[in-house]
């Protein structure tokens, strides 16, 4: 693992690092914020996954979190959203939502993504063993929580692997990305088009196949450009509520899908993970 920059900040430390993922077999960055803690303590973890076009860098210079982090007691990392560097294959058409910044947190079947698309194992598997040997996580209390893209990445994994995460929260996520264009697009490319397969990568789609956790917190921006079309909150809604999951989802006047949004209401969610880490 390599050192790209530590920052002190109120009183712990803003990491950026680098290391050679195998899971991607790419060159992977990340951002670990530790807060001040006593020596040889094990503290929790909460891992952020971010939307489409973004790197570690967006929540960590927009998010918010450190100050909320140092007072909770709380390790914040914040891995990047896909493979990135020569070789590595981007969407036909250079657009936004697949292929460099959208890795949408699968493990892409399908060429020319198959190869280096690795990012459910990265997240999952790969990281959170970095995570442990090399900064004081205890890896008994971990929580999960993204944005948009990342919202489902939080929200699949969190179902996935109930037992991992104390906590799964999402700011505007795509819960049912087997309905709407993002997700079709997306997982066509990196999955192919056997819908079948898709509903493993789909919180909706998991939820009516038996996942489960106790608990889900979500905010949703009303005035998100992307509220109708990409996101359908209510698919969510709905689907927890025959499940019998305890969805807190706040539909929040007037804000977008920005940081702006996020960093507003960053602290709400990290008081609500800390609270179920212990």
């Amino acid at each position: 693992m390599e050192t790209i920059s530590t920052n002190k900040a109120h009183g712990g430390v803003q990491g950026v690092y680098r290391h050679a993922s195998k899971a991607t077999g790419t060159d992977m960055t990340f951002a670990v914020f530790v807060p001040e803690h006593a020596a040889g303590a094990k503290l929790p973890v909460v891992w952020y996954l971010s939307g489409l076009t973004c790197t570690h860098a967006n929540v960590m210079e927009k998010g918010e979190y450190r100050r909320a982090c140092a007072e909770l007691g709380l390790i914040f990392v914040a891995p990047d959203t896909s493979p990135r560097g020569e070789g590595v294959p981007d969407d036909p058409d250079a657009a936004y939502d697949a292929g460099l910044g959208a890795g949408f947190y699968v493990d892409a079947t399908h060429e020319p993504f198959a190869k280096n698309y690795r990012m459910w194992s990265y997240v999952t598997e790969e990281l959170p063993g970095l995570i442990a040997a090399e900064f004081p996580a205890d890896p008994a209390r971990q929580s999960i929580m993204g944005h948009s893209m990342g919202g489902h990445g939080a929200l699949t994994i969190g179902l996935t692997h109930p037992g991992r995460y104390k906590a799964v929260s999402a700011f505007a996520p795509i819960g049912a990305p087997s309905q709407v264009a993002w997700g079709h697009k997306a997982l066509a490319m990196y999955l192919g088009d056997d819908r079948a397969v898709w509903r493993k990568h789909d919180a909706v789609a998991l939820i009516e196949d038996g996942a489960r956790v106790d608990e889900l917190f979500v905010d949703q921006g009303m005035a998100d450009n992307f509220l109708t079309e990409q996101l359908r909150p209510e698919l969510l809604e709905a689907a927890c509520a025959k499940a019998g999951i305890g969805l807190t989802l706040r539909r929040q006047p007037g804000y977008d899908h920005s940081y702006n949004f996020i960093s507003t209401f960053m602290e709400d969610h990290l008081r609500w993970h800390a609270a179920r880490m212990g």
